[in-house]
């Protein structure tokens, strides 16, 4: 569930390192939001990422 569906951010993988240096595998999951928004000329509940509602990307159903 963790993808946008308007510019396709999606999980990314990585390591965490502890103070000791000890590595373990973590996820960074992007902070998508269910919204309905005004998507190919139609009302549509989609996934959307802050960063696409923040910029613009896509305009909010009312």
């Amino acid at each position: 569930m963790a993808k946008c569906d308007v510019c396709g951010k999606g999980v990314a993988f990585g390591k965490q390192y502890s103070h000791s240096h000890i590595r373990t595998n973590r996820t960074w999951k992007p902070n998508t939001q269910s919204v309905r928004v005004i998507w190919q000329g139609r009302a549509q509940k989609l996934n959307v990422c802050t960063r696409c509602l923040r910029s613009g990307k896509v305009q909010r159903a009312i």
